[in-house]
């Protein structure tokens, strides 16, 4: 009798801990990255370009706090007043790692020209990994012609995105459209 509750007691304790340990799996991103660590890994990516990128992380940071991941990439656009804007990239996390990510985007507005960019993206109150994968809307202003740093705000949901683009090509104007990541690459902006 006894070695029946002793087992029941052990086989009880050990289901108790499984859901524990499944959302420990899952996981939330939560621990953030320093504007410091942030700035770092900008230079180190955008290389000579990056003369501008401290202040522009300064500013996300002070307005939205300091970001749960971020991720680097390259894009590439073009529009004749509607566009469309594709990209990939990998997603850094503090203890989730890192993730592949994709997205792609149409956009309307008073915009004409191509571009190509090195993309840095911080990315803020991201829950899980899977909350990445959605539409962000967003206006974007963009007049480059040899080469320049802007920085744009995006949300869904909880989510904000804040991408800070170093970017070649002829283009300029106006826009407003998304960005919808995805796991997959994929040509369908939509």
């Amino acid at each position: 009798m006894l070695k029946r509750v002793i087992a029941t007691v052990l086989l009880l304790v050990g289901f108790a801990g499984l859901p524990g340990a499944a959302l420990a799996q899952a996981g939330s991103v939560s621990d953030t990255f320093s504007g410091e660590e942030l700035i770092d890994t900008g230079h180190e990516f955008f290389g000579s370009v990056a003369q501008g990128l401290a202040s522009l992380v300064e500013r996300a940071v002070s307005e939205f706090g300091l970001p749960n991941a971020y991720i680097l990439g390259e894009e590439a656009g073009g529009a004749i007043f509607a566009g469309a804007r594709y990209g990939e990239g990998t997603m850094y996390t503090r203890n989730q790692g890192e993730h592949p990510v994709f997205w792609q985007g149409p956009s309307i507005g008073l915009d004409v020209g191509g571009d190509g960019s090195k993309v840095m993206m911080l990315v803020y109150n991201l829950a899980s990994t899977a909350a990445i994968y959605g539409r962000y809307p967003g206006v974007d202003g963009s007049a480059y012609v040899v080469g320049g740093l802007g920085m744009t705000v995006m949300k869904y949901h909880d989510v904000v995105l804040v991408p800070i683009r170093s970017g070649v090509g002829l283009r300029a104007g106006l826009n407003v459209g998304y960005l919808k990541f995805t796991q997959e690459p994929t040509w369908n902006p939509f």
